[in-house]
Formats: structure tokens, C-alpha cells, sequence
């Protein structure tokens, strides 16, 4: 079934104003307040799924739930997920359970390689994960960042060939990079901003901060 929905029409459709997408699919961060109320809405979610026949992921802390949609099937999210989505915000609300979507993100890991195919096996061997496709190393507990390899076509001395990639809502995006850079970072290239802004430390390590995708993507 290939019912791929755009990030720009997820966030266009009613009722997922809790909802944001990032790099791996769509995420919600509903703040609980207690665990108590956390587990009575992961059960809500469970329902819901099961019904759906459409299961998304999902982590309770004593305090929060956050909840992840991803289709598998068409690598990307769909029209099930856009539906999941708003049964579960419509049952977050019947609880009294608010979500908070400045808290959504995504870490990670970005390599960049000459020759992926013998670099990428240290990484799963040292971190104990598994390959994803040709670019990509992931916890299979889904604990960990995954590591994504970066084609190079040239050695880069001088330069660190490790950076962080940080994933955040498009209406995040602009605050997190004033707060880095208030921090003491400053911005190296926002050439592609607003897809992406890529920011430096004081010793000039780097990270880059990207919204969600575009409808292009």
C-alpha cells in the first residue's frame, strides 16, 4: 500500500497539531505528569493501534510519553499514520494529557567516509548494531542514535569528519540555533537554512540542525 503522505500534508491535515516530523518519521511528546497517566495512555495507544492494525513506537518515562509514526512498508509516513496520529492526540485530550511539541527531536551520528562499505562494519561491530540499507547503522533496542555514513569524494584534513546531526520542528529550528549560538557557537554555513543551518563549538566542532523536510523531499 503506497499511501506516502508528505510532511507538508501531514501538517496541513486537522488534528495533529501535536504532532511534528522529523528525519525518522512523526513524533509526539505528551507530557503525563505522572506515570500513572503515562500508562493509561500507552493502553489508549495500544487500543487504538490494534484496531488500526498499524503499531507505532512508543517510550513511557515516569513523567512523558513520546510516540513515533513511520510506515515501514513505504519507508516514510503515511496516510495511517496521519490517521494513528489523531486518534491518539484525541485520546491524550480525553485524558487530560498535553502535549508539548518543542520537546520533539532527533540525535544523530553523521560519519563521513571515502570507502563506506569498510568503515561502516566498525561502527555496528563497536556499538553493537545492526545495518540499515547502505548508509545507516541502528540500536536494534532503538535506545542509541543511529550513525549515518556520508559519501566524501576527497580526504578533508584539517576538518573533524564526525558531527552531530540534530533533527527539530521547522518552528524549533531558528530558536535552537540563536540559543547554540548565545551559547558561544556561531554558525559556519546557513546557506541551506532554512533546511538546515550547520553550527560550530568554540573548538569548532559541528552539528547540524535540521526541521523537518520539505514537501519536495
Amino acid at each position: 500500500m503506497n499511501d506516502r503522505i508528505s510532511p507538508r500534508e501531514f501538517h496541513a491535515s486537522e488534528g495533529v497539531s501535536d504532532w511534528r516530523v522529523v528525519f525518522d518519521g512523526a513524533r509526539a511528546h505528551f507530557s503525563s505528569g505522572s506515570f500513572e497517566k503515562g500508562a493509561a495512555l500507552v493502553f489508549a495507544i495500544a487500543e487504538l493501534a490494534d484496531a488500526a492494525g498499524h503499531h507505532p513506537d512508543v517510550e513511557l518515562r515516569y513523567s512523558s510519553v513520546t510516540v513515533r509514526l513511520i510506515s515501514h512498508d513505504v519507508g516514510d509516513i503515511s496516510r495511517r499514520d496521519l490517521a494513528l496520529a489523531q486518534r491518539i492526540s484525541e485520546a491524550a485530550d480525553e485524558l487530560g494529557i498535553a502535549a508539548d511539541p518543542s520537546r520533539v527531536q532527533v540525535v544523530q551520528i553523521a560519519v563521513d567516509a571515502l570507502d563506506i562499505p569498510r568503515v561502516l562494519p566498525f561502527w555496528e561491530a563497536v556499538l553493537g548494531y545492526r545495518q540499515d540499507g547502505d548508509e545507516d547503522v541502528v540500536d536494534p533496542l532503538g535506545h542509541g542514535p543511529n550513525v549515518w555514513f556520508q559519501q566524501m569524494d576527497a580526504p578533508r584534513p584539517q576538518r573533524n569528519r564526525i558531527h552531530i546531526d540534530v533533527s527539530v520542528p521547522r518552528d524549533e529550528a531558528e530558536r535552537r540555533v540563536a540559543a547554540a549560538v548565545a551559547a558561544g557557537g556561531r554558525i559556519v554555513n546557513d546557506a541551506f537554512a532554512p533546511g538546515y543551518w550547520t553550527l560550530a563549538d568554540p573548538e569548532s566542532n559541528e552539528v547540524d540542525v535540521a526541521p523537518w523536510r520539505d514537501d519536495s523531499d
